[in-house]
């Protein structure tokens, strides 16, 4: 049974629009891929709530979230920008998913060091993000987003600036967490090999549509469209 459905969702923008229809089960990867412009960071934005789409449904688990505010959805979001801020402890950007004003209770603390512990940041807990290395920032916006404890894990691009090995790391960081918190994860990623790795299903976009989706490895093996096969011969291959 689909976690995550998207049935019929438009948006319009100017003379661009957006139409998708997607499933996506409990505890499933999906990678969003597709050429800049095609609509993956939209479509991320519209099941998160920053956007409103024109018309169509998302349901979580059954639930019609569309009327819901962002904060008030079962939905993390974690941006290709980590958005940690500069004057707080590693410790302090990561106990604001538990409470935007810090104000924390023990179970929150409790929370928080699991946090640590499962992104490996329990050493450097006290530093400024500006005293460790982009990777443990990244990991730290991603312990934020568990300690929200929100069922469906939305990632626009997070690790495109890392280094090739760091985002192996951090791609194999996010499939441990998936499976160890029970996440429905929605990866958006312009290198659909590397997605792979983790992906149980593909979802191409092209110009506002999602026009395939299925298993990662045979989708990417086999694309069935002109526009996937086109995509595919310009991203490089892992």
């Amino acid at each position: 049974m689909a976690f995550l459905i998207l049935d019929r969702l438009t948006f319009t923008m100017g003379d661009w629009g957006l139409c998708a229809s997607l499933r996506v089960g409990r505890g499933e990867c999906a990678a969003l891929i597709g050429a800049s412009g095609a609509g993956k960071s939209t479509l991320l934005s519209l099941i998160a709530g920053f956007e409103a789409p024109d018309s169509g449904a998302i349901l979580v688990d059954n639930q019609d979230i569309g009327s819901l505010a962002p904060a008030q959805r079962p939905v993390t979001m974690m941006f290709q920008e980590h958005n940690l801020f500069a004057h707080l402890s590693l410790y302090d950007n990561i106990a604001l998913g538990c409470h935007p004003g810090l104000n924390l209770t023990p179970a929150d603390h409790e929370t928080i060091n699991q946090a640590l512990e499962a992104t490996q940041l329990g050493d450097i807990s006290r530093r400024r993000p500006a005293g460790v290395s982009g990777g443990e920032r990244q990991r730290a916006a991603l312990a934020r987003c568990l300690c929200q404890k929100r069922p469906l894990l939305l990632l626009d691009e997070p690790f495109a600036n890392l280094d090739p090995r760091l985002r192996q790391q951090m791609h194999a960081l996010v499939d441990e967490l998936r499976q160890t918190h029970a996440l429905t994860v929605i990866v958006v990623s312009h290198l659909p090999h590397e997605a792979a790795h983790i992906a149980d299903q593909m979802v191409f976009m092209h110009e506002g549509q999602i026009t395939e989706q299925g298993s990662a490895s045979i989708t990417l093996a086999d694309p069935q469209s002109q526009e996937l096969r086109d995509y595919l011969q310009f991203t490089p291959s892992g």
